[in-house]
């Protein structure tokens, strides 16, 4: 089993920042993949960001060039520095952990981009 622990949500106003972070702790395997996932009202949960264990990245193309995904292997910690928010960027972020047999998630952190 993995747990996994976010942390960073909160409202903040158009233009700002925020940086998300999920610690994962239990049967850590090499080789996992970690991301971020969102969800707003009415939504289907889509894809923000991920990273492998060695590093290679892949995000949607709606946070290129704002977000930044990055990864602690030492921590078990994922990162996920957001800039240049938008109200459309509000919603409920999840931590993710995958091995090719399993996929965690965590229990949403949510992001309010709001004047």
């Amino acid at each position: 089993q993995v747990q996994l622990v976010e942390s960073g949500g909160g409202l903040v106003q158009p233009g700002g920042s925020l940086r998300l972070s999920c610690a994962a702790s239990g049967r850590i395997f090499s080789g996992n993949v970690m991301g971020w996932y969102r969800q707003a009202p009415g939504k289907q949960r889509e894809l923000v960001a991920t990273i492998t264990s060695g590093g290679s990245t892949n995000y949607a193309d709606s946070v290129k060039d704002r977000f930044t995904i990055s990864r602690d292997n030492a921590k078990n910690t994922v990162y996920l520095q957001m800039s240049s928010l938008k109200p459309e960027d509000t919603a409920l972020y999840y931590c993710n952990y995958r091995i090719p047999v399993k996929s965690y998630w965590g229990q949403g952190t949510q992001v309010t981009v709001s004047s």
